[in-house]
């Protein structure tokens, strides 16, 4: 029952998400090929709302499910790795036609091919954690 709200958030996030078209394979095709302003409308929104959101829990101290204060830790300068991984980012975007909130979304509608995606997803996010060592942070 303590986790019941984050169920009814996930559910909220993904009308929401569906609503708006970000599922859409043809709204990410048409961003992937600069046709049209609505997925970049949509991200600039989320990036706005996610700056925002972090100010307000760096501001006001604001505390997790358990009682301990969230703390944001500010990034290093260096760009490369964020250039690097957001390439491989929007590469696998843009080769499933979904990203890793759609993905399930799109399971959940029926789209059952999205299981491949998905399990391929969850195959890479278990390589990195056993490679995460190795790998130059």
């Amino acid at each position: 029952m303590k986790y019941f709200k984050f169920l009814l958030t996930g559910i909220f996030f993904g009308i929401v998400l569906t609503k708006s078209e970000a599922v859409s394979w043809y709204r990410i095709y048409e961003m992937f090929h600069f046709q049209s302003f609505h997925m970049y409308g949509i991200i600039t929104v989320a990036i706005i709302t996610g700056l925002i959101g972090i100010q307000f829990f760096k501001r006001r101290k604001v505390r997790d499910t358990d009682g301990n204060i969230i703390e944001i830790q500010d990034k290093d300068k260096g760009i490369t790795r964020y250039l690097a991984g957001g390439m491989l980012f929007g590469l696998g975007w843009a080769l499933a036609g979904a990203c890793p909130g759609p993905m399930f979304i799109l399971f959940g509608a029926g789209f059952w091919s999205m299981g491949m995606v998905i399990t391929g997803a969850l195959a890479g996010t278990f390589v990195y954690g056993l490679l995460k060592d190795k790998l130059p942070h």
